[in-house]
């Protein structure tokens, strides 16, 4: 046998799809239509292409720095990796344990959470949303619980909790860890709950360069907590890899962060396409959940997910479909530029008028 028995036995990730070749309209991986910062470019072009014969620093401490200034936090609290993924992986490994006591999620969120816990043993438990895909605090207390994470806005829903929820996970489990993946955060209503993680030693909040930041394919993510739980992480991380941050993708990242009016203006130019995008949506006829993210969770009243969804791959058109039972006929539809989501709903229009 060529396999270990985890090895044999693990179901991975199935990461959405990336078109080779011919001219299509992507918007089914939640990246941002926007190029990176200007400053992120220029500090690509102004790079030292010598220093890649170097390592790069193993705790990427400038970038650090960088994140530390702009989230209001200490150096100290800050954890970065390749990617929030890998960030998020590394953290199940480090404060989720092999016990009887599952870790906590929702049944209807990003599914790596799942694979994280097959990969490392862990027990987990699928909490169901309600009918509207809301989670219900409620369903998380008094019970026996090895952790729990929690997407915020939570990925497909594209819904968001409010703060009041997370303290009340906080307080009542103050001796287990709650991440909270904010992936999407800067396109929510509601704030990022960084400050938490000053009051609450068990609260880690873990980010991406990847959404509002046009670096999906610098890779670059981090988490902030306590300084405790920093330092675990990065014991566990070199266990794996001591170098996870590339020296270039570290100055993009740093230069990005720098620019916050042009951060500011990518994000308030995709909530005004996003309103726009639901508004055509719903005449259409789609059921479209209330929006905190930088995509659209739907569902059309007479026509499947799945034909949608291969009806405009016919037109060059590529969205995300979900092969889950609670979820199949709603599609994720990306946030792209008002000219692809003009394009979007012509097709979906003209799809629409022919059933």
């Amino acid at each position: 046998m060529l396999k270990s028995r985890l090895a044999a036995g693990l179901v991975p990730y199935v990461p959405g799809e990336q078109p080779k070749g011919g001219k299509v309209i992507k918007l089914n991986t939640n990246e941002n239509p926007y190029p990176p910062s200007p400053k992120a470019i220029a500090a690509a072009k102004d790079y030292d292409f010598s220093r890649l014969r170097l390592y790069p620093d193993p705790t990427a401490v400038l970038l650090r720095e960088t994140v530390a200034s702009t989230e209001g936090v200490k150096t100290e609290n800050v954890f970065v990796g390749n990617g929030s993924d890998e960030v998020l992986s590394l953290a199940f490994a480090a404060f989720f344990d092999s016990s009887s006591s599952p870790v906590l999620f929702p049944d209807v969120t990003y599914s790596f959470y799942k694979v994280f816990c097959s990969l490392y043993g862990i027990a987990y438990d699928e909490v169901a949303v309600s009918d509207d895909f809301t989670v219900r605090i409620s369903d998380y207390l008094d019970r026996e619980i090895s952790g729990i994470a929690l997407a915020n806005p939570n990925a497909p829903t594209a819904l968001s909790l409010k703060r009041d929820a997370f303290v009340a996970l906080a307080e009542a489990y103050p001796d287990k860890v709650i991440i909270i993946d904010e992936a999407y955060v800067d396109f929510s209503s509601q704030k990022s709950l960084v400050p938490l993680t000053k009051k609450y030693k068990n609260i880690l909040v873990v980010k991406t360069f990847s959404k509002s930041r046009s670096l999906a394919g610098g890779r670059i993510g981090y988490a902030i907590g306590d300084v405790g739980l920093i330092d675990t992480l990065r014991s566990v991380k070199d266990c794996f890899n001591s170098y996870t941050v590339d020296s270039l993708s570290a100055s993009i990242a740093r230069a990005s962060m720098l620019d916050e009016a042009y951060f500011a203006e990518c994000v308030e130019k995709i909530k005004s396409v996003r309103a726009y995008a639901a508004f055509e949506l719903v005449s259409l006829g789609f059921r479209v959940t209330d929006s905190d993210a930088n995509f659209l969770f739907a569902a059309h009243e007479k026509k499947s997910g799945r034909e949608l969804q291969s009806a405009l791959r016919e037109r060059g058109i590529i969205v995300r479909r979900f092969d889950s039972p609670r979820i199949a006929d709603y599609l994720r539809i990306t946030v792209g530029t008002r000219e692809e989501t003009e394009t979007l709903v012509s097709a979906l229009r003209e799809i629409l008028a022919r059933a």
